[in-house]
């Protein structure tokens, strides 16, 4: 028995706050976590959506039902998606890259130079960020890992060349039960050694996105774009 692999096409959603043109100084890509879908997460950005700001939500390819019991009053199973599996692990890491580069080269307006990329990967979303940052093309200004664990199967190193001058953001919540505040500090010790420019960030609050820390990091963020003057 042999195993095969056939390219095929197939249709990507995502959703977006804000239009993309040459009013746009700054684009979000939010990658949700496991279980989660696009428009829901992304409600949660409403709060730091202006009109200089393009926020760019993708949702993960594989959909499966939340709920494996019969639900009462006819009510529909909850659906989430998931960006992989360990199953054929390496190309679902490909075909993942392939997809959010091209969504990128999609939505970012035609001036690259003047425009500001930052990513945020919440849960499973930040290994999955890290690895397009690490493969595909995009270069970001900065990156948010909250409430995850950057993947082991990034060589930290090669990928803080990658990054650059951009910064990281590391978020935990104090409470988080999936994500704990030793592991994030260990974490931030790991791309300090590396020569990254990162920094932690806590707040009261378990494996949730935080709208006050959200405010601020949108408020800290606001920087030229590398490469303008």
């Amino acid at each position: 028995m042999q195993a095969h692999h056939l390219t095929v096409p197939r249709t990507a959603r995502y959703y977006t706050l804000g239009d993309a043109g040459a009013h746009v100084s700054e684009v979000w890509m939010v990658c949700h976590g496991y279980g989660q879908l696009a428009q829901p997460f992304l409600a949660s950005f409403e709060r730091v959506a202006s009109p200089t700001r393009l926020i760019v939500a993708p949702e993960a390819l594989s959909r499966f039902y939340l709920d494996r019991s019969a639900l009462p009053n006819d009510q529909p199973p909850r659906v989430g998606a998931t960006w992989m599996t360990r199953e054929d692990r390496d190309h679902e890491i490909a075909d993942q890259v392939a997809y959010l580069d091209a969504l990128h080269d999609l939505v970012r307006p035609a001036a690259p130079a003047a425009v500001r990329l930052r990513v945020l990967g919440f849960s499973q979303g930040v290994a999955t960020v890290a690895r397009w940052l690490a493969l595909g093309r995009a270069r970001a200004d900065e990156l948010i890992l909250w409430a995850g664990a950057f993947p082991p199967d990034v060589e930290l190193t090669g990928f803080a060349r990658r990054l650059g001058p951009a910064s990281v953001v590391l978020v935990a919540g104090a409470r988080d039960e999936l994500a704990s505040w030793t592991a994030a500090d260990s974490q931030l010790q790991r791309f300090t050694d590396a020569g990254v420019s990162a920094r932690l960030v806590a707040f009261e609050g378990g494996h949730r996105l935080d709208d006050a820390t959200l405010d601020q990091l949108a408020a800290d963020g606001e920087a030229p774009a590398r490469g303008a003057r």
